[in-house]
């Protein structure tokens, strides 16, 4: 197709080439009163400018994307510039890739799960929901588990936070989690399981201070130290450099602080002595610890995985701890060993 001139005026057969329309149908869009000729021939054939070709072609896509003809007079009377017909044509395509995406999504969830007839509707509704009708069933959820939790306002602002952000373009992978989450957080027997998972978890004496806004702060920190640890154990940071040393150290402190928050006693020794070791595992404390984080993964490991993929973020590797504990532990037993002593040359 040749390139078009701003100020020549085609004939109907050269506008038809160039829009993909046939004769005919550039003659009934004009006869509409959609685009009309911009001139004639001397012997009556209709001209049209290149304002009046791009005006076909959007009526065009319009017409393929399911639009009435009322809807694209209308809409074509509301336009001046090019620039703005182009801005409508780009974001009507745009809500309608959303909307087959969004199609597709519920049609592949209902091949592979071989969904009843009545759950469809469902479907594709929660395929459909908008942010803010997303955010809204999530913190349904929250307020639903959280109701009367003994736990420090910032932690249950925390909880909801733990939440998906579908991105304005997903895949289809985004939105069949998106559909099976929406699904998960509406069943009354999850959210039942949560709620009595949170509740049973928090129900001593000091749920209040180890959810403070101060103790949380403190994972936190805990928590970014750990992922320096991941990223240099990955890079393969030698367990004997100074480096290593000084992460380790940090993570001593950071745990010993913590624990100090929920005891009154700071013992640097211990932690240190701890994380070089492991837990005792045949202490009732330990059983308590594998107790719970046994029933959070049973809980709510799904939804975690769910909310990854959504957002678009990496998976947690359920390995990753292990290893980081591993390599913390060959930290600290190798700068608690004694070392070799070095010999010092006689001064001159």
């Amino acid at each position: 197709m040749g390139a078009v001139d701003d100020k020549e005026l085609y004939p109907i057969g050269d506008v038809a080439r160039r829009t993909g329309l046939s004769v005919s149908a550039v003659r009934f869009y004009s006869d509409a009163g959609l685009v009309p000729p911009d001139g004639h021939t001397s012997v009556g054939y209709r001209l049209y400018d290149v304002g009046s070709i791009a005006r076909l072609e959007l009526v065009r896509t319009l017409r393929e994307l399911g639009a009435s003809l009322n809807d694209i007079r209308s809409l074509l009377a509301e336009e001046t510039t090019l620039h703005e017909l182009a801005r409508t044509h780009l974001a009507l395509v745009e809500r309608q890739t959303r909307r087959l995406q969004a199609r597709r999504a519920v049609l592949r969830t209902i091949v592979r799960q071989d969904s009843a007839t009545e759950r469809i509707a469902l479907m594709h509704k929660l395929a459909a929901m908008s942010d803010d009708d997303r955010d809204q069933l999530i913190d349904e959820f929250w307020d639903e588990v959280s109701d009367g939790l003994p736990v420090h306002p910032a932690y249950t602002r925390l909880l909801h936070q733990m939440r998906p952000k579908l991105p304005e373009e997903p895949t289809t992978e985004q939105l069949e989690a998106w559909i099976e989450l929406a699904d998960m957080v509406r069943d009354a027997d999850f959210r039942r399981e949560v709620r009595r998972f949170f509740h049973d978890s928090f129900a001593g004496d000091k749920a209040l201070q180890v959810t403070s806004p101060e103790m949380l702060k403190r994972l936190e920190e805990q928590g970014a130290i750990e992922q320096e640890i991941g990223a240099a154990r990955t890079s393969g940071l030698p367990v004997d450099s100074p480096r290593a040393r000084e992460l380790a150290e940090r993570l001593v402190k950071a745990t010993t602080e913590f624990t100090a928050e929920i005891t009154g006693e700071y013992d640097a020794d211990e932690t240190r002595r701890y994380l070089a070791s492991g837990p005792d595992t045949t202490t009732e404390s330990y059983e308590r610890a594998q107790e719970f984080v046994s029933r959070f993964t049973g809980v709510l490991d799904r939804y975690l995985a769910l909310t990854a993929t959504i957002s678009g973020s990496p998976q947690p590797d359920p390995t990753d701890a292990d290893a980081n504990e591993a390599w913390i532990s060959a930290v600290l037993t190798h700068f608690a060993s004694p070392q070799p002593r070095t010999e010092l040359a006689p001064e001159r």
